[in-house]
């Protein structure tokens, strides 16, 4: 069992959210949790405890978000992990989906993240320790047909997660991105997945790859509650990952994705080499 600590966790009132902070609780951690409806999650967890701290937050909010950091630092005192998972999915070609379903998947999965990674990083730096744990999806780095957008809102969570990293190092402050793969959580029901309001007949593979995809449901391979045992076992690591792949189809995707990259570059790289100034 890992030392105690203050966990303050978003997106926590269902789905891998939800596992992990009543696997903290059970183990003994603080936790302040943020749902769009505190009295939802406290349900949801289904745990009274003074180290069970509910909070309803907007995450797109810059306000909601700071109010809620302070009301953490509040009851507890400190913030020794930040866990961003909040956010949702959302299939459909980039013709398809509309500049406001494409801007609300950006306000939540990067913006959201955005704001509590800016509001938390002063009590951070003031302590001189934490670590920033940002969810993002194998779509950052392996997409598929049909989720353009989604993939492009988790690719960006991982880039700035990267970069994150190296600004906050000197600070005593790590930064990690997980990107799982298919969990077996509510990720694939209407709760948490959005589909074009204004489908396009043209795009019926599409629609043919989504349903295939949604049949998994159910079924999906990765385990909730051992991703929970794993995010909170890289928090005890001296030297975490900087990127955390969960389950077996992401560790396979990431892969082949890398040999397929290096494939392309090696293919044109009498090109790419071909374009600086000749000496």
């Amino acid at each position: 069992m890992s030392t105690p600590k203050t966990w303050f966790v978003t997106g926590a009132s269902q789905g891998l959210g939800l596992a992990l902070v009543k696997r903290l609780l059970r183990e003994g951690h603080q936790v302040a949790a943020t749902s769009r409806n505190a009295e939802t999650l406290a349900q949801a967890v289904g745990i009274t405890s003074n180290a069970f701290l509910p909070l309803q937050v907007d995450l797109g909010s810059d306000v909601s978000v700071q109010a809620a950091i302070a009301q953490a630092i509040s009851a507890f005192g400190r913030l020794d992990v930040v866990i961003n998972n909040a956010g949702y999915g959302i299939g459909g070609s980039i013709e398809e989906l509309t500049d406001a379903e494409t801007r609300q998947a950006f306000d939540v999965n990067v913006f959201g993240t955005l704001n509590v990674v800016r509001h938390a990083l002063p009590q951070l730096r003031q302590q001189g320790a934490g670590h920033i744990i940002n969810i993002s999806s194998i779509a950052a780095l392996a997409g598929a047909t049909g989720w353009a957008v989604y993939s492009a809102t988790k690719a960006a969570v991982s880039a700035f997660t990267e970069i994150l990293a190296q600004d906050v190092a000197s600070f005593g402050i790590k930064a990690t991105v997980v990107e799982p793969g298919g969990f077996r959580t509510n990720f694939l029901t209407a709760e948490s997945l959005a589909l074009p309001q204004q489908p396009i007949a043209a795009y019926e593979d599409i629609r043919a790859s989504h349903a295939r995809y949604l049949q998994l449901n159910g079924n999906q391979g990765g385990d909730p509650e051992k991703a929970a045992a794993a995010i909170i076992q890289i928090t005890t690591e001296a030297n975490p990952p900087l990127h955390l792949l969960l389950g077996r189809d992401a560790y396979n995707r990431a892969t082949n994705k890398l040999e397929a990259l290096e494939q392309n570059f090696q293919a044109w790289q009498d090109l790419t080499l071909s374009t600086g100034f000749t000496e």
